[in-house]
């Protein structure tokens, strides 16, 4: 432990020092109809942010109308009155990313990042639908987004231990408090909307003294005052708003409630009442839940997981909202185990929390690593989250853009008498437990009865890709670097050519587990010393594997990159895989393998790889990795070791950096930890071709009484080419790639039979699948597939693509490399994308030409290489009793019956 000790105290970062490092400098201003301005400066790429924030949320709704403010967030993205048509379809054509709308209780925020070229284009876009949408809310448009929403409830209600958010509320808030009702609100209510409805909640809260706009990016404050008041300085002001008050409603004693639901786990919930956003209480608790619940350093992760194994996970965290807020904690309950085992567990170490409180090492970790995350927020201008998010959100809710400082001055002056007793105040008593069970599995049973005549009576009787930089260390290592100066902060993602695909025949889910167990201890530090080290350095450390590649990754503050980087080369240099972490891995992904065998669309993604590239092809698994069952179970320590030294060698391998540093910087560096890292080369990874299905065929799943049926169908396309790349991208684009495309328009907005509608071409090395998918309601489960049929043909020719659709997503798919690559992660990710693909670099810096090059025809050629209607797979996950007899009729293939795990039944 003093070795440990030493480090940790190393690596303590001073307050001060975030103090001085993280500010976002502003100006506000107020126009004369009541809007409220903000201006952020950041000229580190060619794009603005443009976040809308309406001071209204579900809070603001009563009685009999709830939903509405999730509603109205939709309906806002149905045109106005001089922007006609859909609001994605004008916004993507500007190349926006981070576009989106949200709501919560309390406020209805729009949000979109956009090149600066096409700012007042956007402008005017919001200004409308600000000033200019009353006349637009028309009956049809209502229709169709009311579907939309009440599709999107079906699908959550349709996930796992979804009935605890939707129920807690009206569990934990009295009757009539604002906060006792779901954001998403009831399907009864949104029904009884009207017109009329809705129109008055525009008046009531859609006006310029109800909103703030915040303006984040390549623009200065004097450009940003000329155009916003250029274009909402005209709009008249909206009536005066009552807000409700500060209510936190703390409970008293313990409520305990209990539900059945279709998981593989039960999981234990408990739940307190707490003071407001912005208070100190809160921000205390945050850092308490942190303690309590996040990372493998935690209290709750130790006794649980790591030590009892009671667990398979553990959460807690502090939902924070403008008039009260929620702490908020569960466990998942471990096969063979109890949820009255883990409650035990869990109100020892609640208990043991609030009478001796935190340590002032675990309130350090704590604050270090919450602090860490802050800044590694503010790289994105825009977004949910970005410096126009926080600047928005301050403003709202506390009164001033900067009042975010307040919380930090906070964390930076915790102690642990502070989170003590903050805890012991709020979570000693007033606590709602919740508890799900998983539904047992019924079904008829008994000899029958003979119906025709009653029983006799018987007697009584006894119940873009930047520029890079590539080098390599003596060892044959591949850097590839691109330097970014902004923030202190660098990222290293070391990529191995390996992943899923590398698993040895008959036991797939070795790589994911070896990846999981590659950061639980090495020669000198374990499993709790690895986690508590990353808190005090600030960094984040881990490892993954996808069907490519196997990943261990760093994210470091640059102030401590020494010492972060020490502590990777140890993780990877000298891994342990202790016998005790490998038993704790291997059944946490055995019990992954069953949550899977829950979810439509994990099971739909578990079964098709197989039937589309036949049994012991390297492709042929689930695209999660976790493998089956029977080959997890099997699996031993020495098979993740024997992964380990095959695969994860410096030839095969190459680094990514990305961040504050230069190459003649952080190659010695590089060249002094793993300059001696040596081994014989990783074997050629031998990835077979295959042949498309021969034929169409449909595979049925049956998961009873599902309110909604999972879709997905699929085929083998080519590997990729650099030359036909851009093609395929803009084919699959408007086919089901964007929300824009002709599926998702179809399937939500059109019918509004489902929540989203999408097709996607996985990046892999070899021959990739090419995938559309769904999830529409039970009852049109075949007018869905007739729907998904008419598209295929429609791309292929039967619709052909016009000349103002083309140009539409051409435009789109070019202005959006604007912001697609704003933060360190996005960058690696898109380096490593043109690494897997066997891309050269220059490929993103002529990938805009090529856009702009394309033809009809070779949208139309594209289209034909990859969709052939006879040779698609289709896998449909519902209830088989509703939906079988409807896709028998259509005769699209041979129909046949598997289970989740693709073992047939017929």
């Amino acid at each position: 432990m003093r070795f440990l000790a030493t480090i940790l105290a190393a690596a303590l970062i001073s307050p001060a020092a975030f103090a001085q490092a993280v500010d976002v400098p502003f100006e506000k201003f107020k126009l004369s109809n009541g809007l409220t301005v903000i201006v952020h400066e950041d000229h580190k790429a060619p794009v603005v942010a443009v976040n809308v924030w309406y001071h209204v949320g579900s809070k603001n709704e009563v009685a009999g109308k709830t939903g509405f403010a999730h509603l109205f967030e939709h309906l806002m993205f149905g045109g106005s009155e001089n922007v006609k048509g859909r609001f994605i379809d004008h916004v993507e054509q500007l190349g926006a990313t981070n576009l989106n709308g949200t709501t919560s209780e309390d406020r209805t925020n729009y949000f979109e990042t956009v090149p600066v070229t096409t700012l007042d284009r956007i402008l005017f876009i919001e200004s409308d639908r600000m000033g200019h949408f009353y006349n637009a809310i028309n009956k049809e448009v209502l229709d169709l987004q009311r579907g939309v929403v009440q599709n999107e409830l079906r699908q959550y209600e349709n996930q796992p231990y979804a009935i605890v958010d939707l129920s807690a509320p009206a569990l934990t808030f009295p009757a009539g408090h604002p906060y006792s009702h779901s954001v998403i609100g009831s399907l009864a209510d949104l029904d009884a909307a009207s017109l009329e409805d809705v129109q008055k909640w525009f008046k009531a809260y859609y006006g310029p003294n109800n909103a703030v706009i915040t303006i984040a990016g390549d623009i200065t404050v004097a450009q940003a005052k000329e155009k916003i008041n250029k274009y909402f300085g005209q709009i008249a002001p909206g009536q005066p708003i009552v807000r409700p008050m500060l209510s936190v409603a703390k409970m008293t004693g313990t409520r305990r409630f209990s539900f059945e639901d279709r998981v593989a786990q039960p999981r234990l919930y408990k739940i307190w009442n707490v003071p407001q956003f912005g208070s100190a209480a809160v921000d205390y608790l945050d850092l308490s839940t942190d303690i309590l619940a996040q990372g493998r350093a935690s209290r709750l992760y130790k006794r649980l997981v790591d030590e009892t194994r009671l667990a398979t996970d553990v959460f807690a965290g502090v939902d924070t909202r403008e008039i009260a807020s929620q702490v908020y904690m569960y466990a998942t309950v471990a096969p063979g185990h109890t949820l009255e085992e883990v409650e035990k567990v869990f109100d020892e170490e609640i208990a043991r929390y609030l009478k001796e409180g935190p340590t002032a090492a675990e309130v350090d970790r704590a604050r270090t690593a919450s602090l860490a995350n802050r800044i590694r927020g503010l790289e994105r201008v825009g977004g949910f989250g970005g410096k126009s998010d926080l600047l928005a959100q301050s403003e709202v809710f506390l009164g001033s853009p900067d009042a975010w400082k307040i919380s930090m001055k906070r964390m930076e002056t915790a102690t642990p008498a502070d989170l003590k007793n903050a805890a012991v105040e709020w979570l000693s008593d007033g606590v709602a437990v919740m508890t799900v069970s998983p539904f047992p599995k019924l079904q008829p049973g008994g000899p029958g009865v003979d119906r025709t005549k009653l029983p006799e009576i018987s007697k009584a009787g006894p119940p873009m890709l930047p520029k890079l930089t590539r080098d390599k260390l003596s060892n044959g290592l591949t850097l590839v670097l691109h330097e970014r100066h902004q923030l202190p902060l660098v990222q290293f993602n070391l990529s191995f050519n390996a992943g899923f695909a590398a698993d040895e025949k008959g036991r797939p889910g070795a790589a994911r587990l070896m990846s999981r167990l590659l950061t639980s201890g090495t020669q000198k530090r374990n499993t709790q010393q690895i986690a508590e080290e990353q808190q005090m350095l600030g960094a984040q450390l881990g490892a993954g594997a996808d069907l490519n590649t196997v990943d261990l990754y760093l994210s470091a503050l640059k102030q401590k990159l020494d010492p972060s980087l020490e502590l990777f080369a140890d993780v990877l240099l000298n891994p342990a895989f202790p016998e005790k972490d490998f038993q704790r891995e291997q059944q946490l992904q055995l019990a992954a393998i069953e949550q899977e065998k829950t979810q439509p669309n994990a099971i739909a993604f578990r079964v098709l790889p197989p039937l589309l590239y036949g049994q012991g092809h390297p492709y042929a698994t689930s695209l999660s990795g976790t493998g089956t069952a029977t080959s997890v179970k099997q699996l031993t320590r020495d098979d993740v070791q024997r992964y380990y030294r095959t695969w994860l060698k410096p030839s095969n391998a190459t680094l990514i950096i990305a961040g504050d540093t230069t190459m003649a910087e952080i190659k010695p560096k590089l060249e002094a930890l793993l300059g001696k890292w040596t081994g014989a080369a990783a074997p050629a990874l031998q990835i077979a071709s295959v042949q498309p299905p021969a034929k169409p065929a449909v595979y049925l799943i049956d998961k009873p009484d599902s309110p909604q049926s999972f879709i997905i169908t699929g085929t083998i396309a080519p590997k990729a080419s650099p030359t036909q790349e851009a093609g395929l991208e803009t084919m699959n684009n408007m086919f089901g790639g964007a929300f824009g495309s002709r599926l998702n328009m179809n399937l939500r907005e059109d019918k509004h039979w489902s929540y989203g509608a999408g097709s996607m071409v996985p990046k892999t090395r070899a021959q990739r699948p090419y995938i559309a998918a769904a999830s529409v309601q039970t009852d049109k489960t075949k007018e869905s597939l007739v729907e998904f049929r008419r598209e295929i043909a429609g791309i292929l020719g039967e619709r052909p693509v016009t000349d103002e659709e083309l140009l539409k997503f051409k435009t789109q798919q070019v202005l959006r490399m604007a912001g697609a690559r704003e933060t360190l992660n996005a960058v690696s990710g898109y380096i490593k994308d043109a690494m897997v693909l066997g891309f050269p670099d220059d490929y993103y810096d002529v990938y805009p030409s090529r856009v702009e090059a394309l033809r009809i025809a070779d949208i139309s050629d594209a289209a034909k290489t990859v969709i052939d209607p006879n040779k698609l797979v289709w896998v449909i996950v519902g209830d088989r009793k509703k939906i079988e007899a409807g896709v028998r009729e259509l005769n699209i293939g041979e129909v046949r019956v598997i289970d989740a795990d693709g073992q047939s039944l017929n």
